[in-house]
């Protein structure tokens, strides 16, 4: 599902069943399959269906603290442990880097930001509402204890909340504005108008914004 640009966070009355605002992060989109059988692959795959899951050993090393049937909607990071910030010239070098993806996963470690739960436990939710899919990842990640390389998309349903945060400089860059949407929408695979983009005017890390760095 894609989001259409925006200049301006829409109104709550114009979106159905209130409003969700979560974090736009400066990063690569990609979907996230845990298998469904033990022994079968995780899969990492772009929006334009490449499979890059070879240039990620970390994160599907990582995958065993996730449950089978599962299937992720989220955006790749990468944390340059020299520079300590987040990059996206980093996140580049490790998506075309498959012979010395062990090696940069020490130094350029990747991670993943969760927003959306396509499939659990084998069967999709796609037809369920965001408010309840959202509810559904915050229990898997309470009831997994899960945290780095795993991240929880910060969401506020708090409009001024949200625009306070994008006007807030920290010292750490990565994200780039907000994805608004609606709590009652349903998730529509290819579908561009569910969900609005909103771009920050220089992309920074709001101030109600955990870091996904370790």
């Amino acid at each position: 599902m894609l989001a259409q640009a925006a200049e301006s966070i829409p109104g709550a009355a114009t979106v159905r069943g209130g409003l969700a605002l979560e974090q736009k992060f400066d990063g690569q989109r990609a979907l996230l399959f845990t298998p469904s059988r033990p022994g079968g692959p995780v899969l990492l795959e772009t929006r334009r269906g490449a499979l890059i899951q070879d240039r990620f050993p970390d994160l599907v090393a990582a995958a065993d603290r996730l449950p089978s049937g599962l299937v992720l909607d989220g955006e790749l990071l990468v944390w340059d442990t020299v520079a300590e910030r987040l990059s996206f010239e980093a996140l580049q070098r490790r998506a075309a880097s498959r012979r010395a993806a062990a090696d940069l996963s020490v130094s350029l470690p990747a991670f993943y930001v969760v927003f959306d739960v396509l499939q659990q436990d084998g069967q999709a939710v796609t037809d369920l509402p965001y408010r309840e899919r959202r509810r559904r990842l915050e229990t898997l990640f309470a009831a997994r204890g899960l945290t780095a390389p795993w991240t929880l998309c910060p969401m506020t349903t708090d409009p001024a909340k949200a625009r306070e945060g994008l006007e807030t400089w920290t010292d750490v860059s990565g994200v780039e504005g907000l994805v608004v949407k609606g709590m009652d929408t349903r998730y529509l695979p290819g579908y561009r108008g569910g969900w609005t983009r909103y771009a920050a005017a220089t992309p920074r890390k709001p101030s109600w914004a955990p870091s996904p760095a370790p």
